[in-house]
């Protein structure tokens, strides 16, 4: 088979560019019957030159009677020049429902986690969604991430399996709300991955890890997908809620969408230049979840965040070990508050571990969140509201607070009503965090005020300041610097709130 000439810009994915082939045709004719239990392969081959579309689609023509599709492809890895990308492929299928943007076509992707993936009417690969096999156009999606110099030589292997086509089963979804504590501070951790994706955890190995990290929620964040919302049948209870999500995985950032409904798809086939993630941001909230863009200074391809901040409910500002690129996140985080001081609404922080695999620490960090009790609505409620900090573990404890006259009071996330020049007592007591680690409170101006943590691991630091002087006051617990100090960059974080804000606006 023959790829057609033509690179075409189409509606099936936005203004992304796409590249439709000719067709893998498998014809009724060639089947001895429904009801019997044989297969046919096809296969396709051909090359992407530098500079290739981000979807190539292959039609498959699937006739009657087929029980199961099953797909592997492979793709070159030639030897490319120091610093340049090499070749990196991705794979999904869309069934005979089409392929349009946001539609209800999508039957899984599994990005470049497989080589391989098969779906049935009772069962399918991790990444991919059990159904019937109806008859009619389906297309496997190659995503050409990057492409080296030399191009990229891809082949696609399709096989349908006839037969009878099963009983599909119906998926078990979390419940939306767990015991809890009532009103209470709960930790979580909302960026995680499984097999469903790149992942080498099972969901029954991620419970087991947020529950020893001494987590009260997680939500299941797999790349593009949704294949995981019912693979946790029976592994939540009384201590622990199950959200479910995605991380829509674009060619200019990912976004967290956390705690959408079960069984919610969130289309990611777009850049930026194609001014369609308002749109999705929208869906996002329509389903119920909270719009919260991922690592925006990651090094990954791909990882930056391109899209703005106008859609977003939080920002990841701290993801996994605490590294260079969220401390230039913390920065232009704390940049936007400044003029959120003014204009009101500003964007609460968050932090995940985004863990994939061992090592990687389920709940390093963690996101503590102030909620009515321990629901999706409560928690989302809590996070909006920027009722949360954050902490690389359990092990840590903190409450801040502002303190003004006649009884004024504000914790975390909220407003302190003072007059300008009207005395505010900061405070913040922290316990549970490591030897050499100091705390700093952070205002508009930057650090007003810093002290060392004993080596007892607990303190208690206060602060006066007014309104005038410092329009917002969060506080962070700081590592020591690995230098001693001497290039006068904080060391790691151990722990950082949200703000408090001062004033009567």
């Amino acid at each position: 088979m023959q790829r057609r000439d033509v690179l075409r810009l189409s509606a099936l994915a936005g203004a992304a560019g796409v590249l439709t082939l000719d067709p893998m045709t498998f014809t009724q004719a060639e089947a001895a019957g429904p009801a019997d239990d044989h297969e046919q392969t096809k296969t396709l081959s051909g090359h992407l030159p530098t500079g290739a579309p981000d979807f190539v689609y292959v039609p498959v023509e699937v006739p009657r009677g087929v029980r199961e599709i099953a797909v592997s492809y492979t793709y070159d890895k030639p030897t490319v020049p120091a610093g340049t990308q090499g070749n990196a492929c991705d794979v999904g299928i869309f069934d005979e429902r089409g392929t349009e943007l946001g539609g209800r076509g999508f039957r899984g992707w599994s990005g470049g986690a497989r080589t391989e993936f098969a779906i049935s009417a009772e069962e399918a690969t991790p990444g991919y969604l059990a159904g019937p096999v109806k008859a009619g156009t389906w297309h496997v999606v190659l995503g050409p991430y990057t492409v080296a110099p030399q191009g990229l030589d891809y082949t696609v292997t399709v096989t349908l399996r006839y037969g009878a086509p099963g009983t599909p089963r119906t998926p078990v979804y979390p419940p939306q709300r767990a015991k809890g504590r009532g009103r209470a501070w709960y930790r979580g951790d909302s960026h995680l991955h499984t097999v469903h994706s790149d992942g080498k955890r099972t969901p029954a190995e991620l419970v087991a890890a947020a529950r020893a990290a001494g987590l009260d929620f997680i939500t299941t964040t797999e790349h593009n997908t949704t294949s995981a919302h019912a693979a946790f049948e029976g592994l939540w209870g009384d201590d622990l809620l199950i959200l479910t999500g995605e991380e829509i995985t674009t060619r200019n950032g990912h976004v967290v969408a956390l705690g959408t409904d079960p069984g919610t798809f969130i289309d990611w086939r777009y850049r930026a230049r194609d001014n369609r993630f308002g749109q999705f941001a929208r869906k996002v909230r329509q389903a119920g979840g909270l719009v919260i863009p991922a690592h925006p200074h990651g090094t990954c391809v791909g990882c930056n965040w391109k899209f703005g901040f106008n859609d977003a409910d939080a920002v990841e500002v701290w993801n996994a070990d605490f590294t260079p690129d969220d401390e230039v996140t913390i920065s232009e985080w704390d940049n936007t508050l400044v003029a959120a001081s003014r204009e009101g609404r500003w964007l609460p922080a968050v932090g995940h571990s985004d863990a994939h695999r061992e090592p990687q620490v389920v709940g390093l960090p963690q996101t503590v969140v102030l909620a009515d009790d321990l629901s999706r609505t409560a928690l989302q409620e809590g996070i909006r509201a920027g009722r949360s900090w954050i902490a690389e573990s359990s092990k840590i404890d903190l409450t801040f607070e502002a303190v003004g006259g006649r009884g004024k009071h504000a914790g975390i996330g909220e407003r302190l009503k003072v007059g300008g020049a009207e005395e505010v007592t900061v405070r913040l007591k922290v316990s549970g965090v490591g030897q050499g680690c100091s705390v700093r409170f952070i205002t508009d101006q930057g650090q007003l005020y810093g002290t060392a943590v004993p080596d007892s691991g607990t303190l208690t630091a206060e602060w006066r300041t007014t309104a005038s002087y410092a329009a917002y006051v969060r506080a962070e617990v700081r590592h020591a610097p690995a230098d001693g100090g001497a290039s006068g960059i904080p060391g790691p974080m151990a722990a950082m709130t949200n703000p408090i804000w001062l004033g009567e606006h």
